[in-house]
């Protein structure tokens, strides 16, 4: 639990950072894969608030597999995110990852090992996602400078 609570706490940390750095202009910055910055930062809330409402099932109800389809999924959060005003998205998306996080700090030890043992770490090691995606921006924001 310490590993993923430590790696969410600094990709969270750096996520934080960004948000009350980036302006607007950069918000609709377009990254190399088409969306643009808000897009990916309305990804990562979206999938927080996924992992967060899943976990929170999981502990009412035990772990189940789940069946996405990240295609659709991902296409109605890139169409969801161009409605949301920026300062919204700002504050959704720091609401997001805090509260997910929170709560993978307090699942009880059962439930992250049933988590683990069915391959969906991703809804606990929260870090990854982010890191991903925050490289990118990053490194889209620093070649604008």
């Amino acid at each position: 639990m310490a590993l993923y609570s430590e790696e969410n706490r600094k990709q969270r940390q750096r996520l934080l950072a960004l948000l009350e750095r980036l302006s607007d202009a950069q918000l609709a910055a377009e990254l190399p894969n088409g969306w643009r910055v808000a897009d990916a930062l309305a990804h990562l809330a979206f999938w927080d608030r996924y992992a967060l409402h899943a976990l929170q099932e999981w502990q009412h109800s035990g772990f189940k597999m789940p069946g996405e389809n990240w295609v659709v999924i991902n296409a109605v959060v890139e169409s969801m995110s161009r409605t949301i005003p920026f300062s919204a998205l700002r504050a959704w998306v720091r609401e997001s990852a805090e509260q997910c996080d929170h709560c993978v700090e307090q699942l009880p030890e059962t439930l992250v090992k049933a988590i683990e043992a069915g391959k969906k770490e991703n809804f606990l090691f929260r870090a990854t996602h982010r890191r991903h995606h925050l490289d990118q921006i990053e490194k889209l924001s620093e070649s604008q400078c």
